[in-house]
């Protein structure tokens, strides 16, 4: 058996899934979907680093869903409303699907009707959902869940990504206010186009969840991480005065008490004002367990990764909307992927 792919979203984290599928053995991609003009109608061979796959990138999805296929990687939006269009369609068709948006990481907390309708259109049609990435997905809820299991008992948590959002696309730099004065960061704050990070809900309520806690209540501050310095990436310039990310807190409360908070201040190129990246997780009990991983897991490569490794953990899934925390931990695929597969 080769594993047979679906690529829906082609961007800077869609392409480098493709290219990372392009170097494993056992698997193959056997369609694309994208609507970008200079893509649709080129092979993947000529678009993407160690394809040699002749298909042809579409924009209509209806035709590529068609192919049998095990599996569709979308990689387009953010958010579980904006994407449940495109899950449904390829659920219909009968395929696992495993989705990067950040808030299908545990779209139960924040749209609970669309998580039970996708749970229930996955079961109908015999196939797995899971929505994965770096953040959420793994450093601030899979790795704060695997650590606390050496613990007798837990008070608190305290987690921080300190990262560089250099690698990401357009569409991250936009939700995080990249680019903009702090005039317009703040107002986009308040009509919601600028989010920060997306994803703190779904983080604690995936910990929560797993360690048996109900919070009351989950708080988030939001400013502007103003440049000091002129900074330039592959899809956004910023120069001094200007905001070159956003700085994120969450706090999870319960009885009045904050039991879990994470810290997220995100921004491009951040060596260049002198500051380290790292992922960094406090847990406060019996024992204290204290984690430090510098520099930070790059983000575009962990998410990338941790979506193509965990393959084989849906196609070996019950049928369904699962979390990471339902599955085994994933594990890179330096062998055949087909020695993974179960069914």
């Amino acid at each position: 058996m080769t594993v047979k792919v679906i690529h829906w979203g082609l961007g800077a984290m869609g392409g480098q899934m493709a290219e990372l599928v392009a170097t494993k053995k056992g698997i193959t991609s056997v369609g694309a979907i994208d609507l970008d003009p200079n893509k649709v109608g080129k092979p993947m061979a000529e678009l993407f680093e160690g394809q040699t796959n002749e298909v042809k990138v579409s924009d209509d999805a209806t035709k590529v869903l068609n192919e049998k296929a095990d599996l569709v990687i979308i990689a387009t939006g953010s958010f579980t409303e904006e994407v449940y269009p495109l899950v449904e369609q390829a659920l219909n068709s009968k395929k696992n699907v495993i989705c990067i948006a950040e808030e299908m990481a545990f779209p139960a907390q924040q749209q609970p009707k669309l998580a039970a309708q996708l749970d229930e259109l996955a079961k109908k049609n015999n196939v797995t959902l899971l929505g994965t990435g770096i953040n959420p997905g793994f450093v601030l809820d899979l790795q704060i869940i695997a650590l606390t299991g050496v613990c007798y008992d837990v008070q608190r948590i305290e987690a921080a990504r300190v990262n560089d959002l250099s690698p990401f696309g357009p569409t991250v730099m936009k939700t995080q206010g990249v680019g903009t004065s702090v005039e317009e960061f703040n107002k986009g704050i308040e009509d919601g186009s600028i989010v920060g990070h997306v994803g703190f809900p779904e983080s604690m309520a995936m910990v929560a969840k797993s360690l048996g806690w109900e919070l009351d209540e989950i708080k988030e501050t939001k400013e502007p991480i103003i440049s000091n310095t002129h900074r330039k990436t592959k899809y956004v310039e910023v120069q001094p005065g200007m905001v070159a990310g956003c700085k994120h807190i969450a706090y999870g409360i319960k009885d009045g008490e904050t039991i879990i908070k994470m810290e997220h201040p995100q921004q491009i190129l951040p060596e260049t004002e002198g500051i380290d990246t790292g992922d960094y997780i406090n847990i406060f009990g019996t024992p204290e367990v204290n984690m430090a991983i510098k520099p930070e897991i790059p983000g575009g490569i962990g998410t990338v990764s941790v979506a193509v490794n965990s393959i084989a953990n849906v196609i070996n899934a019950e049928p369904g909307l699962v979390t990471m925390a339902d599955l085994p931990v994933p594990a890179a695929i330096m062998g055949d992927i087909k020695d993974r597969i179960k069914k």
